[in-house]
């Protein structure tokens, strides 16, 4: 695909003259020098699907080594650690890279936009610098004014966009990082109480980019990668730019806030790039496929039969909103065989688990009462049960030893639903500056509590849920994500535009309670709108709920934009987040 104005040409696909290596290398240092003999690399696009920059890994090396003198000479020390500004651009990879060459640690954060309002952002940037005691800022020019905001009293040896560091006096020899030094700090999207930085080693990353790319997705000599995912996020930034490079795969990326204006962008470039691998949480096929129900033309001129792996994670995998996407973009070419459900945490750098490439989505049908502690054995239903359909998230990458516990800490056999835990070479280190929640999570032996609740069948993993976002009434577990699909089917209501969270109730028990975006102005209909809600969740769950209309657009959401339910609660409990009167 080129750009009609500048006539810019993209990476190739194909490149015979270098040897695929499946991120077999010490550190990230060795990767790019490795990718840097080829011919691949990274494009940038904007919504239109027009090529707007591009990058081979040979000139993001030489970029790489000229800022990490630069660091160097600034005055930056092995161990620094400066935050970037995650833009999706040939500069942010660049300066990630060019990081390594110093040792300094980058820690990729959120743009603006991710954020509500300025005044959120401003907090949340000040918070993050604070939690990983950052010696730098790398940010844009255009946000001069919150840059200042966010780092007043700050000791800073750098502050400013990437002129005004190549502008800087300073040329020092590279400073090489070795295989058990952190490659940089990863903020997991789900952190409301504090920040919380994920501490990854080059052993970590290379050893995950490895699992994923050579047992996950299985990459192959023809395989090109598209996404529109952040870089600040763990599955933007590991699986769609860091797997690429240490896998020496060309890869084209689409601006997060320009997919979310034009969601088609992304399927414009798989198409014209014959694409063979992306990857994007479940509301991003979602938002696709309602948005070329829109618009007739919507189709027009695309082919979707080269993607090989639709990668899905980042939150529960919705197989009915999966269907749906086959459904509408099949007619193009798209196979459902495609899709491959996988599973994953910042805390393991990314990947866990894949599903078998060409398989399509897996689903375990299971009673409900199994899964909400009814039953101590999982059974497939029959009759007037109700059912749930979990999806097979796959085995294992070969690094990962295992348990599902139950709640004193013994370890379950199979179809028992427990807590994860997992251990293995791709499990962070700690979390940055914070021996205390390290310490409640990761056991002395390497044991990670992931806070997810699944079981094992045949040697695959499937995922019912957050331990934490469990709501128990009389005893029984409900799982939130089960009563706001139930909502959600109340006409009126989109996906994500309910919250289920529990609050205190009588003698200091839990109480079910909604919280459900409305769009309607008459008292009378709302009134209507609540009796429908009840009823429907009743119906399908069996759960009495308290509901609570609140404003469209008001629900909280995490930096990648999955719905925050432990910032709904606590922002309805502090009176922050207020319902419409009906």
């Amino acid at each position: 695909m080129v750009d009609s104005n500048v006539q810019t040409v993209v990476t190739p696909t194909l490149d015979p003259s270098l040897e695929r290596r499946f991120s077999d290398f010490d550190t990230l240092v060795d990767a790019i020098e490795y990718a840097a003999k080829g011919v691949r690399g990274a494009n940038f696009y904007n919504a239109r699907g027009d090529v707007m920059e591009t990058i081979t890994w040979a000139e993001v090396r030489d970029r790489a080594e000229t800022i990490g003198r630069k660091l160097v000479g600034m005055g930056f020390k092995k161990g620094d650690r400066i935050a970037l500004i995650a833009e999706t651009s040939a500069n942010f990879v660049s300066f990630f890279v060019g990081c390594q060459y110093a040792s300094v640690l980058p820690v990729p954060l959120p743009l603006p936009t991710s954020f509500g309002g300025k005044e959120g952002y401003v907090s949340q940037l000040r918070m993050q610098m604070e939690s990983c005691k950052a010696n730098g800022l790398m940010a844009p020019s255009f946000m001069d004014e919150i840059s200042a905001q966010a780092t007043d009293g700050l000791e800073l040896t750098f502050k400013g966009d990437i002129n005004a560091f190549m502008n800087s006096e300073g040329n020092g020899e590279p400073v090489l990082p070795t295989p058990d030094d952190l490659a940089y700090l990863q903020y997991s999207s789900g952190s409301t109480r504090f920040p919380h930085g994920v501490s990854v080693t080059h052993r970590s990353l290379l050893a995950n980019t490895h699992g994923m790319g050579y047992h996950g997705v299985k990459l192959e000599e023809n395989d090109r990668c598209v996404s529109w995912l952040p870089f600040y996020h763990d599955m933007g930034l590991v699986g769609t730019l860091l797997t690429t490079l240490t896998c020496q795969i060309s890869v084209d990326f689409i601006p997060t806030e320009e997919f979310a204006r034009r969601p088609l962008s992304w399927l414009r470039v798989l198409s014209g790039n014959k694409g063979t691998i992306t990857y994007s949480p479940t509301f991003g096929f979602d938002i696709c496929t309602r948005r070329a129900a829109m618009r007739a033309s919507a189709m027009e001129g695309l082919d979707l039969s080269s993607v090989r792996v639709a990668g899905i994670g980042a939150e529960m995998i919705r197989p009915d909103v999966m269907k749906e996407f086959q459904q509408t973009f099949g007619q193009i070419g798209f196979s459902y065989n495609a899709f491959l459900p996988s599973y994953g945490l910042a805390e393991c750098t990314l990947g866990v688990s894949f599903g078998e490439v060409g398989k399509g989505i897996e689903v375990d049908l299971i009673e409900e009462a199994a899964l909400t502690g009814d039953r101590h054995v999982l059974v497939n239903g029959s009759g007037e049960s109700r059912m749930r359909e979990v999806v097979n998230c796959g085995r294992l990458l070969p690094e990962y030893e295992i348990e599902i516990r139950d709640e004193g800490d013994i370890p379950l056999p199979d179809r028992k639903v427990g807590r994860v835990y997992l251990r293995g070479t791709s499990v962070m280190r700690e979390y940055f500056n914070d021996p205390e929640t390290t310490r409640e999570v990761l056991s002395p032996e390497g044991w990670l509590d992931t806070g997810d609740m699944g079981y094992m069948k045949d040697s695959c993993i499937y995922i019912v849920g957050r331990a934490k976002d469990m709501i128990i009434v009389n005893g029984r577990n409900h799982w939130p994500q089960d009563i706001e699909w139930a909502a959600e089917q109340v006409e009126g209501l989109k996906k994500g535009d309910v919250a289920a969270i529990s609050v205190p109730g009588e003698n200091s028990e839990e109480t079910p309670l909604i919280l459900a975006q409305c769009r309607i102005s008459d008292a009378s209909e709302r009134l209507l709108l609540i009796d429908a809600l009840k009823k429907q969740i009743q119906s399908e769950t069996g759960v009495n709920c308290i509901i609570e209309l609140v404003p469209p657009k008001s629900l909280p959401r995490t930096s990648s934009g999955k719905l925050s339910r432990t910032k709904a609660r606590n922002q309805y409990m502090s009176g922050h987040l207020q319902a419409i009167a009906s």
